[in-house]
């Protein structure tokens, strides 16, 4: 059955088209889902719309992006975003459709701070950031993407970092799965930090900020690591459960550099 047909009958509301499509999608190419997004986008619907979110998840950025994003910007600027959030939320836990977004600053000045919606147009990628572990006087070049919150950053970096690297307790697998792309975001007995994050002016990092907040310090962002004063806990591993995070040693700096940055660094 040809997948373009099925969208168009979508298109056209007809009787139990919706769930054909679903199930007509199911293991069809790229080139073949991209030319039923096409036709999908076509659609004034909401839910139609959502259905198109969902299936540019898979497909990633293409010419059906841009007509949906302006549905959906052109929705919160007229005061109704909120039944149209959804159609964005699976398919911006997509890296190559965060990359290929069109119309990002008009949907940053429409869509509301608190929402999920706006989470998701704050995720970085493929962004450098530079880690001072102070007990240590080591630090680290390292390459993030995909973070929902400095919560996920923190044992992300943990585990990436202790015992290997740096002394400590690590991370439980629990943890690191729940992070990352584990079925369970809230392992039982929570989730336990190894550190106290600063930047690179000596203020905190609060794990309810996302990368995105860590200001820039003689051009890099800045993580200090240091003890934590007092044992800190929370529930749950990710916010976006479909978005594949990164935290990636790029470079691990000789022991002058390291010195050198700590010097400049607030403590």
């Amino acid at each position: 059955m040809d997948l373009t047909s099925v969208a168009e009958a979508v298109v056209r509301d007809e009787p139990g088209a919706f769930e054909t499509f679903i199930n007509e999608a199911q293991g069809r190419s790229p080139d073949e889902m991209s030319a039923a997004a096409l036709v999908l986008s076509s659609s004034p619907d909401v839910q139609v719309n959502e259905l198109l979110g969902n299936l540019l998840f898979y497909i990633g950025a293409c010419d059906a992006l841009e007509p949906l994003v302006l549905r959906v910007v052109e929705a919160f600027e007229r005061g109704d975003g909120e039944a149209w959030e959804r159609a964005l939320l699976l398919p911006l836990q997509d890296e190559d459709v965060r990359a290929g977004l069109p119309h990002r600053e008009r949907l940053l000045a429409a869509v509301p701070t608190d929402s999920w919606l706006y989470g998701l147009l704050m995720v970085v990628d493929l962004e450098p950031l530079l880690v001072l572990h102070r007990p240590s006087g080591t630090g680290f070049e390292v390459t993030i993407g995909g973070l929902g919150d400095n919560f996920q950053l923190h044992t992300l970096l943990a585990y990436r970092l202790v015992p290997e690297h740096v002394p400590g307790e690590p991370p439980l697998d629990s943890w690191v799965e729940a992070a990352s792309v584990g079925p369970d975001l809230q392992p039982e007995g929570g989730i336990r930090g190894q550190f106290e994050l600063s930047d690179g002016f000596g203020d905190t990092i609060w794990n309810e900020g996302r990368p995105s907040d860590i200001p820039l310090f003689e051009g890099h962002r800045v993580v200090v690591l240091g003890p934590p004063p007092y044992q800190r806990s929370w529930n749950t591993g990710r916010l976006y459960p479909m978005m594949t995070p990164l935290v990636d040693i790029a470079r691990v700096l000789p022991a002058d550099e390291a010195a050198s940055w700590l010097s400049k660094v607030s403590s």
